[in-house]
């Protein structure tokens, strides 16, 4: 691609030379520092147009001398269509320098976020995979998260209410809970329970500092209406008025809950004991079939806690070695093709459930994608567990 533009000065010269004299082909010279910033930098660019402001002034000399208007309207405007190009350039390649640091601080703060599972963990094999709906964005409102325990190995995944970057607090704040927390609690019920806890004090001092704005807001307002009051109102617009925050919609990002499900899969046992707060099944994959792990009075998702008391029933399932299961969250069974039907989740994983854990991700990474004409609505996250011999 970088040698293309000079092949291009020197076909145009060769064949503008040799036209008649009614063809004028130079002024298709600008063409090349223009392919030139597509593929180099300024240099390289300003480099090109120089070659090419050379190459029609050898056209000039050789057709109808230098001192014709038409070679010197040609010169002039390659000189100044150059000069924007080179321009154009460096702009550019300043914005891209500016979006390379932006992005290496979004990144490491992402994987700070989002910590990638481990490939081995005690007597487990891991493997995840995460698709945000954001463009650019690497994390959104789902999440994983595993941590050791004396006596096996704990996981969190969940799915934040909303989609995107908007629901980036939520999800760190459960992250943070899950691993300061999951090694502490002896039982799943009592992780589950702080878990809640946790996040329904943080929508409570989320609500108390929107009232608190809501008020200033107010107070705002009415000292506005009150100056307003005391100006003089010949020839004044009657300007609308707002409703008061008591009369608005309430606000949706006061509505936020996390669906999640919490395993603990013990070391000594072949068993895998499961909550599932409102989240979307695991599946049990196994050489005979797919089978989905339902609870029989699944909780409510964490933040609600607090609307009415929550009893956390654990569910235990045979976890043999070589079984493996797959958590998802609701954006890989809810995401829709261009006839609005949704992922067949279950269909598709049978064709490749003998893979290997990250194998498995991969050939459904690209299914959904492929699925969904690569635009998902939603986040979406997979993890798969394989308990190894």
């Amino acid at each position: 691609m970088t040698a293309l533009p000079l092949a291009l000065i020197v076909l145009i010269t060769v064949v503008d030379v040799l036209s008649p004299a009614a063809v004028h082909l130079g002024p298709l010279l600008i063409v090349a520092p223009a392919l030139t910033a597509s593929v180099a930098g300024p240099r390289a660019t300003a480099g090109v147009a120089l070659l090419a402001l050379a190459a029609l002034t050898v056209i000039g000399a050789v057709r109808d001398g230098l001192t014709t208007i038409n070679i010197q309207s040609q010169l002039s405007a390659q000189v100044i269509v150059s000069a924007l190009i080179v321009g154009l350039r460096v702009l550019r390649e300043r914005h891209e320098r500016e979006l390379t640091r932006v992005r290496s601080v979004s990144e490491a703060a992402q994987r700070v976020l989002l910590r990638p599972l481990p490939e081995r963990i005690g007597p487990l094999h891991l493997a995840s995979v995460y698709l945000a709906a954001e463009a650019e964005a690497q994390v959104g409102g789902d999440l994983y998260a595993a941590a050791r325990t004396a006596t096996g190995t704990r996981l969190l995944v969940g799915d934040v209410r909303g989609k995107g970057l908007s629901s980036l607090g939520d999800a760190a704040l459960l992250l943070g809970a899950f691993r300061a927390a999951a090694h502490l609690h002896t039982d799943l019920p009592s992780l589950a329970a702080y878990l809640d806890g946790s996040v329904c004090w943080d929508l409570a001092q989320l609500a108390e500092a929107r009232r608190t704005e809501s008020r200033r807001a107010e107070t705002r307002q009415a000292e506005s209406r009150s100056a307003e009051t005391r100006r003089p109102s010949a020839g004044r617009a009657e300007r609308p008025q707002r409703l008061p925050p008591s009369e608005r919609a309430p606000d949706e990002g006061g509505e936020s809950f996390i669906t999640a499900v919490l395993l603990d899969i013990p070391d000594d046992t072949e068993f895998v004991h499961l909550i599932d707060c409102g989240h979307p099944p695991p599946l049990l994959l196994r050489p005979e079939g797919v089978t989905t792990l339902s609870t029989r009075n699944p909780a409510p998702p964490l933040g609600l806690g607090e609307l009415a008391p929550v009893t956390y029933e654990v569910q235990t399932f045979p976890f043999l070695p070589g079984d493996r299961l797959l958590i998802y969250t609701d954006g890989v069974i809810e995401a829709r093709d261009a006839q609005r039907r949704f992922y067949p989740l279950t269909d598709r994983v049978t064709a490749w459930q003998t893979e290997r854990p990250a194998v498995l991700l991969n050939h459904l990474r690209r299914d959904l994608l492929t699925h969904v004409g690569h635009r998902l609505d939603d986040d979406a996250a997979m993890v798969v567990v394989e308990r190894l011999p």
